[in-house]
């Protein structure tokens, strides 16, 4: 198909799928109500105005109460100051903003090649990525947590690893999934960063001791280790290894820790390799995949982590490959298997977002020459220096590139022509969408319905 070479060709096709994406968020996937984020805000509030114990509380007519460490509620505090509307309308400002940084560390200055058609195409497809969906319909964190994280991989690819960490030690005082990523750093010998993350991470942990020493002694002793406050590991949403394992009714810890540990040495191995080739990209890519298989709980809207695996598929020369998995992650496919995720079809389809995850993990491009810059772009003076004779310089890339392959680029942020891949030289743990064990578990979107149907105690 060939795509329109025209202004108004182009603004009609935007508008066209802007409204299909429209129709779609709106009917199929259903929207969440802000449901976590609701959980958030009632936490919070009974505890700073009502006295109530942070992890007692439930949001009414449901079983669904907080579940992050205690600095987690207390960066939530200034919610408290403001009524639950308006904490919706910030929490959807604030993913915005994030998801902007996110795609500006990944892209770089490319988007600018592409201007507002590219852009328009390439918000098309983010708003039609599940894992996003959800993670602004629930009012979920995981936007954030990402850009904290990507941050500190820019400034380990822009040659500033002395300042990196900070992200890491926040994200991971916040929720326990991106603590991982200190492990990364360990691996890679970056001891600096590693020791900055360890330090932010446990001084922010020490805060909330301070803040809320109740709170704080409950969740590190008790909460963090009960699973049924975390939901059903059988429940299809949950795409890590061993929600795989329970759907398949084989929840021994033993046969998960094997698997984990098994993940955890393809991940060191591969994550090593790119960090000494300097793609720094692909290590944290690595990483947030690994997160995601190794956590006991990964909600599908967790699954924001596998963004940077398609930036690093597309730079690597694989659109098409990146195009196919996102367009499967776009689908809610695994709704399918809701009810029954029994035989082999069930064992297939209903894990098939931890299949991708797994994939990626083993099979995504990695160590790429060093005379490709990772799409972690480095800033430079506005000048460039001449090549120098013992150092070629890269081939121009075209300055009309394929249609076919524009939109794909755009989405992803990298050049296409005689050097795809290469980009310029600029630059589970807890969770609110928690389910309690259930006879018939329901999806995440009738959890949202059934938080308005149901009426509050007396």
């Amino acid at each position: 198909m060939r795509l329109p070479d025209t202004d108004r060709g182009r603004l009609l096709l935007v508008l066209a799928l802007a409204a299909a994406v429209t129709v779609f968020t709106a009917t199929v996937p259903l929207l969440r109500d802000w449901f976590d984020l609701r959980v958030y805000y009632g936490a919070v509030d009974s505890w700073v105005h009502h006295g109530g114990r942070l992890y007692d509380y439930r949001v009414p007519g449901t079983a669904y109460g907080f579940t992050y460490p205690p600095f987690a509620a207390v960066a939530m505090l200034p919610m408290a100051l403001l009524g639950l509307h308006t904490a919706i309308a910030m929490a959807l400002l604030l993913n915005l903003a994030a998801l902007v940084v996110v795609l500006r560390i990944l892209i770089g200055p490319a988007w600018r090649r592409y201007g507002w058609y590219g852009c328009a195409l390439g918000a098309c497809l983010l708003a039609l990525f599940e894992p996003l969906r959800d993670t602004f319909s629930f009012g979920q964190v995981n936007v954030l947590l990402l850009a904290l994280v990507l941050g500190d991989a820019w400034l380990l690819a822009g040659g500033r690893g002395r300042r990196a960490g900070i992200g890491i030690g926040l994200a991971s005082a916040i929720k326990l999934t991106p603590a991982l990523f200190i492990g990364l750093l360990l691996v890679t010998r970056r001891w600096r960063a590693a020791a900055t993350a360890t330090a932010v991470a446990g001084a922010a942990t020490a805060l909330a001791a301070v803040a809320a020493p109740d709170a704080s002694r409950f969740y590190w002793t008790e909460a963090m280790w009960d699973t049924t406050r975390v939901g059903r590991l059988d429940y299809v949403s949950n795409q890590s290894l061993q929600g795989v394992l329970a759907r398949l009714g084989a929840p021994d810890r033993a046969v998960w820790a094997v698997a984990v540990l098994l993940v955890l040495c393809v991940w060191a191995g591969r994550a090593r390799r790119a960090a000494a080739a300097g793609d720094w990209t692909a290590a944290f890519a690595l990483t947030g995949l690994t997160a995601c298989l190794v956590s006991p709980i990964t909600w599908v809207h967790h699954l924001v982590w596998l963004l940077p695996s398609f930036t690093v598929l597309v730079r690597a020369g694989h659109p098409r490959i990146a195009g196919a998995l996102y367009a499967v992650l776009c689908t809610s496919v695994v709704w399918l298997w809701f009810h029954d995720a029994s035989g082999v079809d069930g064992f297939l389809g209903s894990n098939i977002y931890t299949w991708i995850t797994l994939g990626l993990l083993l099979w995504l491009p990695v160590g790429q020459p060093r005379v490709g810059r990772p799409i972690l772009y480095r800033r430079t003076s506005a000048t460039a220096p001449a090549p120098s004779p013992a150092a070629p310089a890269i081939a121009p890339v075209s300055d009309q590139p394929d249609p076919s392959s524009r939109v794909t680029a755009a989405a992803a942020g990298t050049t296409s022509g005689p050097d795809r891949g290469l980009t310029r030289r600029a630059s589970s743990d807890p969770t609110g969408s928690t389910r309690p064990a259930a006879p018939n578990p329901q999806s995440s979107s009738s959890r949202a319905s059934s938080y308005t149907a149901k009426p509050p105690p007396d």
